[in-house]
């Protein structure tokens, strides 16, 4: 880990939280740069055999700062964790550069094997608050997770997807940076789907009350039928 590194971490805090004045002010107050920083210390522990130290910096940084990151998993360049409480990064997840998350996301394993078992994430991924991204697959380059989803399955490059279970509901128009992976611009595909549900009750509705008419004139023409009739077999009784 070089000032470098550190530097365009702290570069990249700056660039995707409008409320961050000063790098000062991160490197004092942002608990999503203090689990970074640490996990970069543990996973240089891990990697060179001292398992039982780098295990111990990420408990500590878990209790530091509420983010549980495990010191085996790899992790790229100007990753930012914002507000970060509850965040979980499994062992054998890889996240890419430029990569976002935000507080309560998982990147966890659904299997017992020893293997790869967690979520891979491209360069750029945003993953709202909340999210949950389960099993060793891959969520593609600039791909976007809506918050509250549940992704059990891979997400293709430039994607944007919202749900439980997760799915592709669009793509972001351009590659601005968009908070919590809303792009603005697509809905929930449960939403969608209940609005074409009213737009089908409508659609009903408006046809049983066009049925019930023409039902309500069939009944008075045959009144009026039998009501004719009636009227001849009066007149024929008399006659």
């Amino acid at each position: 880990m070089t000032f470098k590194a550190i530097r365009s971490d702290l570069d990249a805090v700056l660039a995707r939280d409008p409320a961050a004045r000063t790098r000062l002010e991160v490197v004092l107050c942002y608990p999503g740069f203090h689990a970074v920083m640490l996990h970069r210390i543990a996973n240089a522990a891990w990697r060179r055999g001292l398992k039982l130290l780098g295990r111990l910096v990420s408990v500590f940084a878990r209790f530091a700062t509420g983010i549980e990151i495990h010191p085996g998993a790899t992790i790229g360049q100007r990753f930012f964790i914002d507000h970060g409480m509850g965040v979980v990064i499994g062992e054998t997840a890889e996240i890419g550069d430029d990569v976002t998350l935000y507080q309560g996301v998982t990147l966890g394993g659904t299997t017992l094997d020893h293997g790869k078992r967690h979520p891979t994430l491209g360069d750029g991924v945003i993953v709202g608050a909340g999210a949950k991204i389960l099993g060793p697959f891959t969520v593609g380059k600039g791909a976007r997770v809506g918050s509250n989803a549940v992704v059990l399955e891979a997400v293709p490059a430039g994607a944007t997807v919202v749900g439980i279970p997760a799915r592709i509901v669009g793509r972001p128009k351009n590659d601005d940076f968009c908070a919590y992976g809303a792009t603005g611009d697509v809905t929930d595909p449960v939403a969608r789907a209940i609005d074409r549900m009213e737009s089908d009750m409508g659609a009903l509705r408006a046809r049983i009350a066009e049925l019930e008419g023409r039902v309500a004139a069939q009944r008075d023409e045959l009144d009026a039928r039998v009501a004719d009739l009636h009227a001849v077999g009066a007149r024929g009784h008399a006659n």
